[in-house]
């Protein structure tokens, strides 16, 4: 593979996503922060409404991270196992 084509597929990869479920996720946490971030403004000028809006979105968007990186996680796992290698995070 290319260098450049590499560019676009190692950190998905090291992430457990192909490069367009990486797009799907990045952009779906784009479009969370964007909406909370319109939230948090409105809020500033008008204290009334949306007031737990903001800290509703980053507690969900990180409870969609710690989800994620558990699948990940098991997948090491399920491939350690298999091949019999200890897991890349165990203390030596």
């Amino acid at each position: 593979m290319s260098r450049i084509g590499k560019a676009f597929t190692d950190h998905p990869a090291s992430v457990g996503e192909t490069y367009a479920e990486h797009m799907r996720m990045a952009l779906g946490f784009s479009m969370s922060l964007c909406r909370a971030a319109l939230c948090c403004g409105i809020h500033a000028f008008l204290p009334f409404l949306f007031q737990r809006t903001g800290s509703r979105a980053i507690e969900d968007l990180h409870r969609r991270m710690i989800r994620q990186r558990s699948k990940l996680d098991a997948a090491h796992d399920r491939t350690h196992r298999a091949t019999g290698h200890s897991h890349p995070h165990a203390a030596a």
